[in-house]
């Protein structure tokens, strides 16, 4: 990516907040959630910086800046393996503490972002105090693997990548992000099915569990790892992707947010794991429909960032 394209797309991604108190901070903060270092959103598989002035963080850049954080929002290539995402978002890294005058960064990644996240960290621990998972499949994911049972070389699986790159490539060009990245969806299926994710465990062990659903080291090479998740599938009626997210998770046998089980979700100091959340609604979408039954998501953030803060990251 051209540097200045590259820059123009992270001070985009970090205005660009739809919903929420993203003009708070300018009027009084009470630095709950001010952080030591700016903190990095990483998207998940699908994922944008923002499209049509709606952020794929629906509501929650705004919500951590209001009382101090700094917070950019960076877009990586839709569809790739865990590798190639993480080497267009530490491209990003680089530039951020070049930008914010900061020596390091606090990397939170949804989903397929945390695989993402933790190669920046695996690769470069100089530049990142710590590193959140929300809702990641660090040891695979049941629909991928279900979704891997359709014969490789195939015209089925020929078929379905061309198909899901060319989502991809059509949420790219609608996003804010001036570049052009690669779409790869069989890469993306590779990385987060369970041998995928397996073979990347062992290039980048930092923060996993051990056992089977532990917990993880929580701290690594000076970076401190946390992750939480949700574990409802279905949480709002008037939610279309509920549909969507009801469906995949029948392809589970263990509780689950749609597209990640409980376990595999695990990172480090677990925060929590069952939330009343879904895959969606782990980023407070669609559209801020989430359960009415739990903690509004943007406040989850803004604890993680005050967590942080008490932390003196």
């Amino acid at each position: 990516m051209n540097k200045n394209k590259t820059l123009l797309a992270l001070c985009l991604g970090t205005a660009c907040a739809f919903s929420g108190p993203a003009q708070a901070g300018l009027f009084g903060s009470s630095g709950y959630t001010q952080t030591q270092y700016p903190i990095v959103l990483a998207h998940g598989m699908l994922g944008f910086d923002s499209i049509l002035g709606i952020n794929y963080w629906y509501g929650i850049p705004g919500a951590l800046r209001s009382d101090g954080a700094k917070v950019y929002v960076t877009e990586v290539s839709q569809l790739d393996t865990s590798e190639a995402r993480g080497e267009q978002l530490l491209a990003q890294v680089e530039e951020i503490v070049a930008i914010s005058g900061k020596p390091k960064v606090n990397l939170i990644g949804h989903s397929h972002g945390g695989p993402t996240a933790r190669y920046v960290a695996g690769v470069r621990p100089d530049l990142v105090a710590s590193m959140t998972s929300v809702g990641s499949p660090h040891k695979g994911s049941a629909t991928a693997d279900f979704l891997r049972q359709i014969p490789p070389d195939s015209a089925g699986e020929a078929i379905l990548a061309g198909i899901v790159n060319g989502l991809g490539a059509l949420i790219n060009f609608l996003s804010t992000s001036p570049s052009t990245t690669p779409q790869n969806a069989l890469g993306s299926l590779e990385s987060l099915n369970s041998a995928g994710a397996a073979v990347f465990n062992a290039k980048f062990p930092a923060g996993i569990p051990s056992s089977a659903c532990g917990e993880g080291a929580y701290s690594v090479n000076g970076v401190r790892y946390y992750s939480w998740s949700g574990t409802s599938p279905l949480t709002n009626v008037l939610d279309v992707s509920d549909l969507m997210l009801g469906a995949s998770s029948l392809t589970f046998s263990e509780p689950n947010d749609g597209l990640v089980g409980r376990c595999s979700s695990h990172l480090g100091q677990v925060i929590r794991d069952n939330y009343r959340m879904n895959h969606l609604d782990e980023v407070n979408q669609t559209f801020g429909l989430t359960s009415l039954f739990e903690t509004n998501p943007t406040t989850v953030y803004r604890q993680q960032a005050n967590r942080l803060k008490n932390a003196g990251l």
